[in-house]
């Protein structure tokens, strides 16, 4: 679950985010306790970054080729049929 958790977190840094900032001033009412007095909510922009984008295309995402790569004889097998598949269906729909 944490490699998702940190997948998550560096797509969206990676993408940039919109975020709600919220600053609440908190006054003595005249029996002592404490109430909001002023709350302030500001949206601020956190543009995409370039470092997270790398991290992430490096840790997280492989090329078809290096996928490929990494197949055993069965998994190369499953997707010659299923390219195969997709090259029929393209015919059939005049794709090709």
């Amino acid at each position: 679950m944490e490699e998702d958790e940190i997948r998550k977190a560096l797509l969206k840094r990676a993408l940039g985010y919109d975020i709600d900032e919220i600053v609440s001033e908190y006054s003595l009412d005249k029996d002592g306790q404490e109430t909001l007095s002023k709350k302030k909510v500001t949206k601020k922009h956190y543009s995409p970054d370039i470092s997270a984008a790398k991290l992430l295309l490096e840790r997280f995402y492989r090329t078809y080729e290096d996928r490929v790569l990494a197949m055993s004889d069965e998994e190369l097998e499953r997707e010659e049929k299923r390219l195969e598949e997709l090259l029929k269906k393209g015919e059939k729909d005049g794709n090709t």
